[in-house]
C-alpha cells in the first residue's frame, strides 16, 4: 500500500479532485491538503510523515513544503505536477491531466 498526498493552496479544487480520482486505485491510500492556513484541510507534519509520495500542484507549493517541513521530507518523493489553478472540482480536463501526469510515479 502506498500513501500518496496531493497538495494545492486551499484544498478545494485540484488536490481534492486528485484524491478522489486516485483513492479508487488498488494499493493506493490517497489524501489531500492545502498549504494555506485557511485551507479546507491544512497541511500538517503528520500528513507529510504519513505520505510516501507527495504531489504538489505548483512550484510555490513545493517551496512552502520544503521550507516548513524540511526534516519531515527526508526520504520522501516530492513531485511537482505543474497544474495551474484554473480548474473546477472534478472538471474533466483536470481529471484527464491528473490521469496523464500521476500514474508514472505510482
Amino acid at each position: 500500500m502506498k500513501n500518496i498526498l496531493f497538495v494545492c493552496s486551499q484544498n478545494k479544487l485540484r488536490s481534492p479532485t486528485a484524491e478522489q480520482v486516485f483513492s479508487a486505485w488498488p494499493n493506493i491510500e490517497a489524501s489531500s491538503a492545502g498549504t494555506n492556513n485557511d485551507a479546507e484541510n491544512p497541511l500538517s507534519a503528520e500528513l507529510v510523515e504519513w505520505a510516501d509520495i507527495i504531489f504538489v500542484m505548483e512550484k510555490t507549493h513545493r517551496t512552502k513544503l520544503q521550507t516548513r517541513y524540511r526534516t519531515a521530507l527526508k526520504n520522501k518523493r516530492l513531485i511537482c505536477l505543474d497544474i495551474p489553478d484554473n480548474y473546477t472540482f472534478m472538471e474533466p480536463a483536470l481529471v484527464q491531466l491528473l490521469e496523464k501526469k500521476v500514474p508514472g510515479y505510482l
